[in-house]
């Protein structure tokens, strides 16, 4: 309550209530992920406000959704040099630095937690991820069940449980802790998207694209969601459920958000040759090529796409350059190879 002071009295609540009105529209954009407009509010913030470990790693946070790694990581470091006891937020700093691949950083980062508080959740989930990384899934879940232990309400332990049950394959366990995440934050798009890519795995297409959608629906600016929708999308089709043009429309969708995603570029690809539009296949191809001038399965769907348009020495070249960079697919890529002189199986089935 209280109106505005007189001229020259002590100031009234009125900046306390302005500052938390932007913080929490801030906040909500970060949680409705709506990540730009949470960044312009963020630094409209005075300069002590806006250097606080909570705001910087909600910045920090708002840009890893945005795929903006390197701001990401920028912002995550100085909330970590401002606020060192703070450890809420920083999980998702060391899921950055785990797609990053950056293996040092990550153990600092989870020695610090560690040492800081050996009872915060976060640390943990910050150590499992740090095992994570170093493919030591079974000492992950163990640091992962810690967190859980801390603070069951934590979704993101779950989540990250779920990935890791996911990678050694124990999908009924995956599942569970995809649901508990769910269960504890119904708008926790990545348990959404976890359960999505079990059902894909499983060839589960229609649950595949029931949880993506719901993904997608929580967080529609993400440009992975809608690859893997797409994906799901096209094997739908390819199994006879639906036509294939609504995998290109999400594959689309998933490259105006970000040029740079080369699955969705390759994926694209696929359905634009099951589609029969060479030229484009062609086109996304060569551009994808100069991006990722080593990945084999590239050069293989290349050769394919050559052989339907009728080179077949120009696709003996691409499928040559394919066995080159992945001989352990030596026998499926000799056959496809074998068969240049006969006619089209219409098969365009290379995943990378």
């Amino acid at each position: 309550g209280g109106g505005e002071g007189a001229p020259g009295s002590v100031p009234g609540p009125d900046p306390a209530v302005a500052l938390l009105r932007a913080l929490a529209q801030a906040l909500y954009f970060v949680c409705t992920y709506q990540c730009a407009q949470a960044l312009e509010l963020f630094h409209r913030l005075p300069k002590e406000q806006y250097r606080t470990g909570w705001v910087l790693c909600q910045v920090g946070r708002a840009h890893f959704e945005m795929i903006q790694y390197a701001e990401a990581e920028f912002a995550f470091n100085v909330a970590l040099s401002v606020e060192p006891h703070r450890l809420e937020g920083h999980e998702y700093h060391s899921t950055l630095l785990w797609h990053l691949r950056k293996e040092v950083p990550l153990c600092t980062l989870a020695h610090h937690a560690v040492q800081h508080d050996r009872r915060s959740a976060h640390a943990w989930t910050i150590l499992g991820n740090t095992f994570s990384l170093q493919k030591e899934h079974t000492n992950a879940l163990k640091f992962l069940q810690r967190a859980i232990q801390l603070d069951p309400s934590l979704a993101y332990a779950h989540t990250l449980c779920g990935h890791e049950y996911a990678a050694n394959e124990d999908f009924d366990k995956a599942v569970a802790s995809y649901r508990q995440a769910v269960l504890l934050d119904p708008r926790h798009y990545n348990a959404w998207y976890g359960l999505g890519n079990i059902y894909y795995r499983q060839e589960k297409y229609d649950l595949a694209v029931y949880h993506l959608r719901q993904a997608l629906a929580i967080n529609p600016s993400s440009s992975p969601l809608h690859c893997y929708l797409g994906m799901a999308l096209h094997e739908k089709a390819l199994h006879g459920g639906g036509p294939p043009d609504e995998a290109l429309g999400e594959l689309s969708r998933a490259l105006e958000l970000d040029g740079n995603n080369p699955l969705a570029r390759f994926q694209r690809a696929r359905v634009l040759l099951s589609l029969d539009h060479r030229e484009e296949a062609l086109e996304e191809l060569l551009s994808l090529r100069e991006l990722a001038p080593r990945e084999g399965s590239v050069h293989m769907l290349l050769g394919k796409v050559y052989k339907r348009m009728g080179e077949p020495q120009k696709a003996l070249v691409c499928m040559s350059t394919a066995l080159d960079l992945n001989p352990k697919d030596a026998q499926v890529i000799k056959a496809a190879i074998h068969k240049l002189d006969s006619p089209d199986d219409d098969e365009v089935d290379d995943e990378p």
